[in-house]
C-alpha cells in the first residue's frame, strides 16, 4: 500500500464519553491511545476524524498494517466500552504525504507538548497539526 492511497474506506467505531463537568471524550477501541475530546458533540466527532486520520497517517509511514474494524458487538462485549456512546468515524480514503520540517521551540514549551501529547494519546507530530488546523479554523 502506497504512501498516497488507501483502497477501502474503513469505517471505525469510536466510543464517546461525557462526564457532567467534562468536554466530550472520543476513543477508540481498536486503535488504543487514539483519543480526542471536543466542547461539543459536532467539535468532538470533528477532532475524533482528524485523531484518526493522524494515526492511520503514522501507521502508513512506518509501514504498519492498518488494523480492521471491529463489529459493534464486539465492542459492546467488552465490559469497559458499555458507558460510551458509538459513533462510526470513516478513516480517510487518502493519506497525503507527511513533510519533515525543522521548528525551533523553547525547550520548556517543547516538554509541555510533549506532556500533553503523550497524556492525551497523541505523537508531538500529530499533537502540533491538529493544534495548528484548530488554530487556523478559529
Amino acid at each position: 500500500m502506497g504512501k498516497e492511497a488507501l483502497s477501502l474506506m474503513k469505517q471505525y467505531i469510536a466510543l464517546i464519553h461525557k462526564d457532567a463537568k467534562s468536554d466530550y471524550g472520543v476513543s477508540f477501541p481498536d486503535l488504543p491511545g487514539v483519543i480526542s475530546a471536543g466542547s461539543t458533540l459536532d467539535e468532538a466527532r470533528d477532532m475524533a476524524a482528524e485523531a484518526l486520520a493522524f494515526h492511520i497517517e503514522g501507521l502508513v509511514e512506518d509501514g504498519e498494517a492498518i488494523p480492521e474494524p471491529s463489529s459493534l458487538e464486539e465492542i459492546m462485549a467488552n465490559k469497559d466500552n458499555k458507558d460510551g456512546v458509538a459513533v462510526l468515524i470513516s478513516a480517510p480514503t487518502s493519506v497525503a504525504k507527511s513533510v519533515r520540517v525543522n521548528v525551533t521551540l523553547p525547550s520548556d514549551v517543547l516538554d509541555q507538548i510533549d506532556q500533553y501529547a503523550e497524556r492525551e494519546g497523541f505523537t508531538r507530530s500529530g499533537f502540533l497539526a491538529q493544534a495548528a488546523k484548530k488554530a487556523m479554523v478559529a
